[in-house]
């Protein structure tokens, strides 16, 4: 009997998503709206991350609920986004009441895309809105929509030898537990088939054909003492979010989302680099009663095959 069953990741009570983008452009938005109650925690673990509200995931700050993720491209200028995704949920009266206003809680990480596309056009606040608007119909997709729409992989040597990457999603459920992971791959390193360990996307090979190894080439400039050409090492981000209906803390929910990061591990190499940003986000959206250890092993299972369909629909 199967005891891990694959489901669409809207079968989650409570969550809507919903991308924009500029496909000319090559950016775009996705977010996660929460219908009700939402519990998070987060884990940075690359060195350059793009981030608006985070701190209001950390177990040190009030224990106040989210209304809504921001995935996105434009690197920091893409967090106007959220402007628009404020304006969207004030507009519905949705936010934290303070007795004067009611302020929606909105945390967003951005990928750097400015090298994909043109660098002048970045998501705003109308991009934002739109993609609240989107997910209404709660109908997500993968690949090169939403903020995944200029994700790359392999850029070791910069854009000329890197790969598309885009948006994954992929959700499951064991018994009343359910788990759902969204991400955009826009990794330094490449990413590999954690069940064959193939290098599926990354650096392309000098003469096109094929892969290098992002790890080998960085051990070779290292014994060489070749410089790089910094720009081309700033450029990277692999942002993400877990979704489940268990129903845990603050503090269990960073717990949550640290454990997801194996996810990014056993995918991606080299990772967390300080030439990435990488950022999980964790939301608990439900009651359902389950173990922390079982709920965060699987979070990693959930996060490792929706960075492989980041890949197979880019």
């Amino acid at each position: 009997m199967e005891i891990m069953k694959e489901i669409p990741i809207t079968e989650i009570e409570g969550l809507r998503i919903g991308n924009a983008q500029n496909e000319e452009a090559r950016t775009g938005v996705t977010v996660l709206l929460f219908d009700r109650w939402a519990c998070a925690g987060v884990d940075i673990s690359g060195g350059g991350p793009a981030s608006r509200e985070t701190p209001l995931a950390s177990p040190l700050t009030a224990d106040n609920p989210l209304n809504a993720i921001v995935l996105s491209g434009g690197s920091a200028f893409g967090l106007a986004a959220s402007e628009g995704v404020m304006r969207y949920l004030e507009e519905r009266g949705i936010g934290f009441d303070t007795g004067f206003a009611k302020v929606p809680l909105v945390c967003q990480s951005c990928i750097y895309d400015l090298g994909c596309g043109s660098s002048k056009v970045r998501p705003d606040a109308a991009m934002g809105y739109a993609a609240c608007a989107d997910a209404e119909k709660n109908a997500p997709s993968c690949g090169s929509v939403g903020g995944g729409t200029g994700a790359t992989v392999g850029k070791l040597y910069g854009m000329e030898r890197s790969m598309k990457a885009g948006l994954g999603i992929h959700a499951v459920a064991v018994g009343h537990l359910k788990m759902g992971a969204v991400v955009i791959v826009n990794a330094l390193g490449d990413v590999f088939d954690p069940q064959t360990g193939k290098q599926v996307a990354g650096l392309r090979a000098r003469d096109g054909q094929g892969f290098s190894n992002t790890c080998q080439e960085m051990y070779r400039i290292g014994e060489q003492r070749e410089q790089l050409d910094p720009k081309l090492t700033k450029t990277n981000t692999t942002i993400g979010a877990i979704v489940t209906n268990a129903r845990f803390s603050k503090a269990e929910m960073n717990k949550i989302a640290s454990m997801a990061r194996a996810g990014y591990a056993r995918c991606i190499n080299p990772v967390g680099t300080l030439a990435d940003g990488d950022t999980i986000y964790a939301v608990s959206l439900g009651t359902v009663s389950a173990n922390i250890n079982i709920a965060g092993t699987l979070a990693a299972e959930v996060m490792a095959a929706a960075i492989q369909k980041a890949i197979q629909f880019a």
